[in-house]
């Protein structure tokens, strides 16, 4: 029965980790195949409606009502070997899944300088899924995340050469979380489903300083997220607090900045830096409402950064070739490591294309090959103790139709 009466707690604190799922892994800034073929580097153009992700002042340069939507396709691979507590270097894969975010903008200017635009995308999502019976399952078995940025934007061009712009994102998104639990009799398993919403804003500015050299920034809040939503135990043993769950996370603060080069008609540069807040994820509070209990769990996240360099080269007035390179820093500290997101540092390869049938419809196509560095962990906190080695690689192919008027 003492084995009993410690479970909750124990039980609660292990939770915790679950919501490693917002973490830097999970932060999407492929938005748009355009942006995404040179590495995310558009914050100093942000030529098409995209800008309400990339720049929100780019939109107030565009003088044509447009539409802008794709998808991208998201293909994971990661292999874990460990765990090193119990002497092994036994090699599992996650299971194989594929991941479709999307984005969908529409501009509209609606007088002389002044644009309007609304768009949706996914900043924050995908998941991981692990065999239910693996050594890790009292850590993970299943992550599926999903939100939705839904993000009204008003652009302004005060001078033929500087305009700025703003908007507000309602989030709104859900996440399934499954693992097994190390009672001692019996192992039962826990699938928590929540619901969550939030707001925050973005604003940005673009200065074309001379001919072929521009400067960009912008700026997305955090967002403060609140979910709630139903625990359920399988069996439901008397003591698991089966029921009404909630938690809350302050998604980060990001921050752009970029300067583009066009250094003959044909090609265009840019390099941009990407500040990503994660230090403001500290700890993570959980509630289970069924018995009043309570837990907070470290996370203790350092900020982070994105290099990104690109380009595009105009082969004629309807092609065009992209490519571009960036690369990403985990903002998971080693000790904090574990199989529910396996985080690393990441080197990004971008290539692309995008083709004028004619002057109002376009296609883009981009390809990112997204190579994360081995990263092998030792001296995992108590909480999660699980040492071992992580391999990842993604794959992401994007797509977008474009409309002009």
């Amino acid at each position: 029965m003492k084995r009993m009466k410690r479970f909750p707690l124990v039980f609660l604190v292990s939770l915790m980790a679950a919501s490693l799922t917002y973490s830097g892994g999970f932060q999407l800034n492929e938005h748009g195949a355009r942006a995404m073929a040179q590495a995310g580097a558009f914050a100093a153009r942000a030529y098409d409606p995209s800008a309400i992700y990339f720049n929100p002042a780019g939109l107030a340069f565009q003088t044509q009502s447009s539409a802008y939507a794709g998808a991208t396709l998201i293909i994971p691979a990661t292999s874990f070997y460990g765990p090193y507590q119990h002497n092994s270097n036994e090699q599992t894969d996650l299971v194989k899944n594929v991941f479709t975010p999307i984005n969908i903008y529409f501009s509209y200017p609606m007088a002389d300088g002044l644009t309007a635009a609304i768009g949706v995308n996914n900043p924050y999502g995908l998941g991981t899924e692990w065999n239910v019976d693996w050594a890790g399952r009292f850590l993970t078995t299943k992550v599926d995340l999903k939100t939705f940025f839904i993000s009204p934007t008003l652009s302004y061009r005060i001078t033929e050469d500087f305009s700025v712009g703003a908007g507000v994102n309602f989030v709104t998104g859900s996440v399934l979380l499954e693992r097994a639990i190390n009672t001692g009799f019996g192992d039962p398993r826990v699938s928590i489903d929540m619901n969550a919403t939030g707001w925050g804003f973005n604003a940005g500015a673009l200065f074309k300083i001379a001919p072929g050299f521009s400067v960009g920034a912008s700026y997305r809040s955090p967002v403060k997220v609140d979910a709630t939503g139903k625990a359920t135990f399988t069996p439901g043993y008397g003591v698991l607090p089966n029921g009404d769950a909630a938690s809350s996370i302050e998604l980060p603060a990001t921050a752009l900045i970029g300067v583009a080069y066009k250094p003959f008609e044909e090609l265009e540069l840019e390099a941009d830096y990407q500040f990503v807040g994660w230090s403001s994820y500290n700890e993570l509070v959980l509630e289970f409402k069924a018995n009043n209990s309570k837990s907070v769990a470290p996370k203790n996240y350092k900020d982070s950064y994105i290099i990104r360099f690109g380009g595009e080269y105009a082969l004629n007035d309807d092609w065009r070739i992209r490519a571009g390179y960036f690369y990403d820093r985990s903002p998971v500290r080693s000790e904090y490591m574990e199989p529910m997101l396996p985080d690393a540092d990441r080197d990004g390869y971008n290539i692309g294309f995008g083709y004028l049938f004619s002057p109002h419809f376009s296609i883009d196509i981009a390809y990112l090959y997204l190579d994360f560095r081995d990263r092998k962990v030792e001296n995992t906190i108590p909480e999660i103790s699980f040492d071992g080695t992580y391999k990842t690689l993604v794959h992401l192919l994007a797509v977008n139709f474009g409309y002009t008027l």
